[in-house]
């Protein structure tokens, strides 16, 4: 069952709806007073001729009474159902109403000037920074960390959104076009040459040599039957050995060598070696075209692709475990950040001076842009309501107020009958 209008009204309606029966009841009450009084002095004035001033006042009574009733009314609907012209003008005037103060709201509040004249007198950056920087509530959570879980929320809520494939295709378009398509040779070669003309690779060539050198130390035994092995059968053991402990004491040798000696012959081929290798990196076509195959190789496009789904599954996964977490790392320092900044906007006078332009210019800006289409809230708003409900709502909301203008109608015209008839009687009689 459908529920009725009364149903439909809210508690608050509810009240100002017995507040509007009320006031009717009074205005009706007012009515039938000035016809009473009509009444009574009309019968009787013949034998006390000063009644005749009360039938003055209870016909400009009546008059006042009946004249604003019928104002009032025909806002609303037709008087007694009669459909007289220019009545029940709410209803069937609605989407005009609505279309008006729309342009009124457009045309009067929604102005750049005057947007800009409120933000300006308004401490914006430094009543944010008092909210952000504010401690915990009784229910133990900061403004900032409120903040920081609605971000969380809404940054989860886009990341599932959003397509695995579509971001793997974007993710492989960038690599490809800003990481796989450039060369790598020149580029690398001349990073190399800086390397080794500031002799930084000698701190790798160090750790090199150190760690053969620890390897040999603690691995005496691999070098048994290294070289031996491949000995004729008739040679004694014994050569066997001295072999393998000759060719383990040289490599000891030429690693202590290479430890000690900073120009060692070994150290200048590796130095050679890699200027060689950053000269033709840069501008031996060969030596690019090596490397530029081998890069492709290795990044192939379903390889590529791999990676790119791989990089997206991880990156989303550790996000929404982060954002999902109020102790992870990221909610900890986006809640920090936020206080930081609070703090900032309340003793910083040229960062609350620059927030303020900010909020200000980007507010008078979309009021002037779109200034229309909020407006239009109201007009397509209007234009959807029902006619019955909307008359109805909107006596709700001002015909209390309207019933004393049907009380003062009768008391202006009840006063306003006698001072016509005095001053009628004054100059007639």
């Amino acid at each position: 069952m459908a529920p009725t209008p009364t149903q439909l009204l809210s508690p608050a309606d509810q009240e100002r709806r017995r507040a509007l029966r009320h006031m009717k009841a009074v205005a009706l009450g007012a009515l039938l007073f000035m016809a009473a009084l009509f009444a009574v002095s009309f019968a009787f004035q013949q034998e006390v001729p000063a009644l005749a001033y009360l039938r003055a006042a209870g016909e400009g009574g009546m008059v006042g009474a009946l004249a604003d009733w019928f104002a009032v009314t025909a806002l609303f609907r037709h008087p007694l159902g009669i459909p007289i012209p220019h009545t029940a003008i709410i209803p069937s005037r609605k989407d005009e109403i609505g279309r008006t103060l729309g342009e009124f709201v457009e045309t009067e509040f929604l102005r750049g000037d005057v947007v800009r004249t409120k933000l300006v007198e308004t401490p914006i950056a430094a009543r944010l920074g008092e909210w952000l920087s504010a401690p915990s509530t009784g229910s133990g959570t900061s403004h900032a960390e409120r903040v920081a879980a609605e971000a969380s929320v809404m940054a989860s809520s886009v990341l599932r959104a959003l397509s695995d494939d579509d971001v793997r295709d974007v993710i492989e378009e960038l690599a490809r076009e800003h990481l796989i398509a450039p060369e790598w040779g020149p580029p690398l070669g001349e990073w190399l040459q800086r390397i080794v003309d500031a002799g930084a690779h000698r701190g790798a060539v160090d750790l090199a040599a150190d760690s053969i050198a620890a390897w040999l130390a603690a691995n005496h035994r691999a070098f048994t039957g290294l070289v031996s092995r491949r000995l004729p059968s008739w040679v004694p053991s014994v050569a066997h050995r001295f072999v393998d402990d000759t060719v383990y004491n040289e490599a000891v040798k030429f690693v202590g060598a290479v430890q000690r000696d900073p120009r060692h012959p070994a150290r200048l081929a590796i130095d050679g070696y890699l200027e060689r290798l950053a000269a033709n990196l840069q501008h031996d076509p060969a030596t690019i075209g090596r490397f530029e195959d081998a890069k492709l190789a290795v990044f192939d496009s379903p390889r590529v692709r791999e990676l790119a789904g791989e990089a997206w599954t991880t990156a989303k996964t550790g996000l929404l475990r982060s954002l999902a977490d109020p102790a992870s790392g990221l909610r900890r320092r986006g809640v920090t950040a936020l206080v930081e900044i609070g703090e900032r906007m309340t003793t910083d006078a040229a960062l609350q001076s620059r927030v303020d332009e900010w909020v200000t210019d980007g507010a008078v800006f979309l009021v002037d842009r779109y200034r229309h289409d909020i407006a239009s809230i109201i007009t397509d708003t209007v234009e959807r309501w029902d006619p019955a409900e909307t008359t109805e709502k909107i006596e709700l909301m001002v015909g209390r107020d309207l019933q004393y203008i049907r009380l003062n109608g009768t008391i202006v015209g009840a006063l306003a009958g006698v001072a016509i008839f005095t001053v009628a009687h004054a100059l007639l009689g």
